[in-house]
């Protein structure tokens, strides 16, 4: 079964980020035998003077394949998870819903939670009418919302960065498209105005690259490279402008 898991508020300003615990959390879950993670996203909410957040306000969904018998035992393994590596003094959330569970209405709560403020006592109220299981695991528990707001955007499928997929954060140099596509988790690569590059151009892939969550599916967005692209090549989107994802 496939399903989501959402985090937020893990950390604090001395310790590693949410984005790390959600990749660590993945690789745990692997280890456990509990599930086999497609990707991992990285989700932007909104920034305001009257939220409370550690540097970004982003939260960070794991997309995940599980034993249907078991997702009791996933909740339960990243509860415990979150309770023993987010960092002291943070407000952590959990969320977990199967994929095709998730309902507009959480879709929705996601997409506002990026330019409005939301409140735990909505986030509970929602997650409670669709029987999602959402519960914050230390602190003051602020992060349900954001765990819920990413799972939601998760499922809408338009909003996020990839801070893991399945071997991109390996790639180094240049490789086709076709390459990037038979080797990776990657979807599609495209130009920056969505058109699929030729299995043959040569895409140089330095630094790392982020593929970005459009249409439901892992696209690298890429530009022409100067001089190479007149004799076919072509580089990923700087990392500033993949930022507006």
């Amino acid at each position: 079964m496939r399903c989501l898991i959402g985090i937020d508020d893990t950390d604090n300003l001395e310790s590693r980020g949410t984005g790390f615990r959600a990749r660590q959390l993945g690789v745990r879950l692997a280890e456990a035998a509990l599930g086999k993670v497609r990707g991992i996203t990285r989700h932007q909410l909104f920034v305001h003077p009257s939220i409370p957040y550690t540097s970004h306000n982003s939260s960070a969904c794991l997309d995940v394949d599980v034993d249907e018998a078991r997702i009791e035992d996933v909740g339960e393994f990243c509860r415990r998870y979150l309770a023993q590596e987010s960092a002291e003094g943070s407000d952590a959330g959990l969320c977990l819903a199967a994929f095709d569970a998730i309902a507009d209405e959480m879709v929705a709560f996601g997409r506002s939670a990026k330019d409005t403020i939301r409140t735990q006592d909505e986030a509970r109220a929602l997650a409670a009418r669709h029987g999602t299981r959402l519960e914050g695991v230390t602190g003051d528990q602020m992060g349900v919302i954001g765990a819920l707001a990413a799972i939601g955007l998760r499922r809408g499928g338009h909003d996020g960065r990839f801070i893991w997929l399945d071997g991109v954060r390996e790639l180094t140099g240049t490789m086709t498209a076709g390459a990037l596509l038979a080797t990776t988790g990657i979807d599609s690569v495209e130009s920056r105005n969505g058109c699929p590059l030729p299995m043959d151009a040569e895409v140089l892939v330095d630094p790392w690259p982020r593929p970005v969550l459009l249409h439901g599916k892992a696209v690298l967005l890429t530009e022409p490279d100067g001089d190479r692209h007149e004799s076919g090549g072509w580089r990923i989107l700087c990392k500033e402008d993949i930022r507006r994802y």
